[in-house]
């Protein structure tokens, strides 16, 4: 097992890593859509931060060698159900059709930070 942060996030002082290697598959933490080296949720609404959040997960991915077509699972915490079409029109602009990941997504009562979003994904380290 290995634990893996970057720089900003180790001084961040969060109580979890960024993202865990077991084998080949590298376990995101769920990325919101903060500004990078803030804790605090960009301003703009669901799509503002949906994208923040896709491009969170990218800098994570990016970090550990990896990209969206690596990932081959997420799940999806929305503060409000009523906005999951929202949500998957930013979503659907990073991966590929035909290459999805598997999904889940749910309604949370709140999230952290007041957030709208939430993501965790799943990434496989193996041949390309």
């Amino acid at each position: 097992m290995e634990f893996l942060n970057s720089p900003g996030a180790s001084t961040a002082g969060l109580p979890f890593s960024q993202a865990v290697r077991v084998g080949d598959v590298v376990y995101l933490s769920g990325c919101m859509g903060i500004v990078p080296g803030k804790m605090e949720l960009v301003p703009g609404g669901m799509e503002a931060e949906a994208r923040q959040t896709m491009e969170n997960i990218g800098r994570v991915l990016k970090a550990n060698g990896l990209g969206y077509d690596d990932v081959f699972k997420c799940t999806v915490m929305l503060a409000d159900m009523k906005k999951w079409a929202d949500f998957n029109k930013i979503y659907l602009e990073y991966f590929k059709l035909g290459r999805l990941p598997a999904r889940s997504a749910f309604g949370a009562a709140a999230l952290a930070l007041g957030g709208q979003v939430e993501v965790e994904a799943w990434a496989w380290v193996g041949k390309r």
